[in-house]
């Protein structure tokens, strides 16, 4: 999908398919049915990461209570990904981007090349209801307001 512009709310979100910890394939229409909290952030076991992506972790079960279904990119190789979800715990997949096709579909490709911290809740239709980027990427969205923007998607 070529586009002019940055995907912004109201957009529907491309799909994608990209491999994933367990060992699987993961795509964005397999949720079709339940909202998808599609994070986007910049490296594997990097500090605002790790404390970003363990606050969504243990409040796991408020994303479940709004039946949304976390999906975390970053353009490190699935060994990478394997040994951070492993060593941090995490209960939804870490997806694998390193050519940053899907990076670069959803407009979060930043300086040097690394994607940016951003956020996207895609409801339940496959549209966009709310949208993140960060500009620097020292800080991260609560699960507060994602849970907020989940339920109102």
């Amino acid at each position: 999908m070529e586009s002019s512009r940055p995907l912004e709310v109201g957009d529907v979100a491309p799909d994608f398919t990209l491999p994933g910890t367990s060992n699987q394939n993961y795509s964005l229409s397999q949720f079709r049915g339940q909202t998808v909290v599609l994070v986007f952030y910049p490296g594997d076991a990097t500090m605002v990461c790790t404390k970003q992506l363990c606050s969504y972790n243990q409040e796991l079960q408020q994303f479940k209570k709004v039946n949304a279904q976390i999906l975390a990119i970053s353009a490190q190789d699935m060994a990478s990904h394997e040994d951070f979800s492993t060593a941090q715990g995490f209960g939804f997949p870490l997806l694998s981007d390193t050519d940053k096709t899907v990076a670069n579909l959803y407009s979060v490709v930043g300086l040097l090349g690394l994607p940016r911290r951003s956020v996207f809740v895609i409801n339940a239709d496959g549209v966009i209801k709310y949208a993140h980027r960060a500009l620097l990427g020292l800080t991260f969205r609560p699960v507060s307001e994602l849970i907020e923007a989940v339920a109102t998607a």
